[in-house]
C-alpha cells in the first residue's frame, strides 16, 4: 500500500531507509510517499515540484512492483499540483530502472543522469519546428524580471552577430513578475528586431527543475553539477535543433551564482561546438542596469529612476493599472532574482 508519510515516526523510518542506502535525507519536499508491505516500509520516494527524488526500495523488495507503485503515486500527486512533466535525477547506474518505467534519459553526466517521463522534450521541439531557421544562429536564455534596457542592449548586440537569435525566457514562476508578463515584455521590447524569436524555455533551459543533492557530497558540488547538466542539455538538445552555434551571456558584476553559471558555459559549450560570447552590461551612473535595481526603484516608488532603466514598452506596462498588483507585491519582495 502506498501512503503519504506525515507522522514524525514514519518520516524517521524513511530517513533511516534512505541513509541506509548511502543517500542523504533532504527536508525540502512537497510529498513524501512510502510503500508498506505489512508493517515493513518497503520503499520511499519524495516529490519536489515536478522532480521525484530520494527513491529507495529496501533490498528485500527490489524485484517487485514497489518502485513502480511509488512512481505512480508521485505522478498522481504532481498532476494534482498542476504539473504535466515529471523528472528524476539519479546516479547513472540506476538509470535503467527508471527507463523500464517509461522515463527517457535527457542528460548523462558522470555524476548523475537526468530523465523525463515520456517524450516531453521531443514534443517541445516539434511544437517549435516552425521557428527553426537556417544559418548560423544564436541564443540567449533570460529571466527578465522585468525586461530592462540592459536586456535590450544585450539582445540588440547579439542579434547583429547571427542570422537568427532565439531568446528562451525562463518559464519558472519563482520571480516577482509572472512568466506570461515577462515573456510579453520581452516580445514587446524586441519587436523592432526582425531576426529575433522569443520562446518559452519550458523545463529545458536554465532549468526550473529543483536539482536534488541527496546523492552528492555537498551543496556546492550539487550546484556545479546542476550547471553542467543544464549546459549539456542545452548543447545536446536545443542547440542542434535550432542550429545554434553561439550562446550569448551578459556580464555579471553582482551575482556570484550567475557568474559561476557563465563560467560553466564557457568551459563546457565550446567542447560541444558552441561559442560563448559575453557582452558587457549597460551602465547608468557607474552601475550596471539590472532587473534587481528596477524592482528596488519600483518598491521605493522612484519612478523616474525606473524610466531611465527600462524601455518605453516596459515602463508603460509598469505604470498601468494592469500592473498595480505587481507594484503592491514588490513592496514586500526581497529576493535578488
Amino acid at each position: 500500500m502506498v501512503t503519504e508519510l506525515l507522522s514524525a515516526s514514519d518520516r524517521q523510518r524513511a530517513r533511516q531507509l534512505i541513509e541506509a542506502a548511502g543517500l542523504r535525507f533532504e527536508d525540502d519536499f512537497d510529498n513524501l510517499m512510502g510503500v508498506f508491505e505489512g508493517r515493513e516500509l518497503a520503499g520511499v520516494g519524495a516529490r519536489c515540484g515536478n522532480v521525484f527524488k530520494m527513491l529507495v526500495v529496501a533490498p528485500d523488495f527490489q524485484d517487485g512492483p514497489t518502485l513502480g507503485a511509488l512512481i505512480t503515486e508521485l505522478m498522481r500527486a504532481a498532476g494534482h499540483a498542476g504539473h504535466d512533466a515529471f523528472f528524476i535525477f539519479t546516479r547513472p547506474q540506476y538509470a535503467t530502472s527508471f527507463q523500464a518505467l517509461n522515463f527517457t534519459p535527457l542528460v548523462q553526466h558522470p555524476q548523475t543522469t537526468l530523465l523525463e517521463f515520456g517524450d516531453g522534450l521531443r514534443h517541445y521541439l516539434n511544437g517549435h519546428a516552425a521557428l527553426v531557421a537556417p544559418g548560423e544562429n544564436g541564443a540567449l536564455v533570460m529571466n527578465c524580471n522585468p525586461f530592462t534596457r540592459g536586456h535590450r542592449y544585450v539582445i540588440e548586440h547579439a542579434a547583429r552577430q547571427v542570422d537568427t537569435l532565439y531568446i528562451f525566457v525562463v518559464r519558472e514562476d519563482r520571480s516577482a513578475f509572472p512568466f506570461a508578463v515577462r515573456k510579453r515584455l520581452v516580445e514587446e521590447g524586441t519587436a523592432h528586431l526582425r531576426n529575433v524569436r522569443v520562446l518559452d524555455s519550458s523545463c529545458y533551459a536554465v532549468s526550473s527543475l529543483t536539482f536534488p543533492a541527496y546523492f552528492l557530497k555537498d551543496a556546492e558540488e550539487a550546484g556545479h553539477v546542476q550547471m553542467e547538466v543544464d549546459a549539456l542539455l542545452f548543447a545536446r538538445s536545443l542547440a542542434p535543433f535550432f542550429h545554434i552555434r553561439k550562446r550569448f551571456v551578459g556580464s555579471e558584476p553582482y551575482c556570484r551564482t550567475t557568474r559561476c553559471y557563465n563560467e560553466s558555459l564557457k568551459r563546457l559549450l565550446p567542447t560541444q561546438g558552441i561559442a560563448v560570447v559575453e557582452i558587457e552590461r549597460v551602465m547608468i551612473s557607474e552601475d550596471a542596469v539590472s532587473a534587481y535595481r528596477v524592482r528596488e526603484a519600483l518598491r521605493n516608488e522612484a519612478y523616474e529612476t525606473v524610466r531611465q532603466m527600462v524601455p518605453a514598452t516596459t515602463f508603460r506596462y509598469l505604470m498601468s493599472d494592469e500592473a498595480q498588483f505587481l507594484r503592491d507585491k514588490l513592496k514586500n519582495y526581497q529576493r535578488r532574482h
